[in-house]
């Protein structure tokens, strides 16, 4: 088992970093499409519902790529720890 260590040492380390770039990327997009948004509204304020409803489609895509980001570490601990697992009890 102590061979294996590193790994969940790696995998403790790379999937909370990798959740704060994928929120960090969200959140600067989200702010980027509705600043977007904002703007176009303001050029041509009769558009604002149909800009309205396009930015919140988009916002809803970009949220949906940050939950995925989230949901991810719990399915790769569920997969590949107990396969880690396994190979170091047929190592010992």
């Amino acid at each position: 088992m102590e061979n294996f260590q590193w790994v969940f040492a790696l995998m403790a380390i790379g999937y909370p970093l990798g959740l704060g770039i994928a929120a960090l990327g969200s959140g600067l997009g989200l702010g980027k499409a509705v600043s977007s948004a904002l703007e176009a509204a303001g050029r041509q304020p009769e558009a604002a519902g149909k800009l309205q409803t396009m930015m919140i489609i988009g916002a809803a895509f970009i949220e949906a790529l940050t939950i995925y980001a989230l949901i991810s570490p719990f399915l790769a601990k569920a997969t590949f720890m107990d396969v880690i697992i396994k190979a170091a009890e047929k190592i010992q």
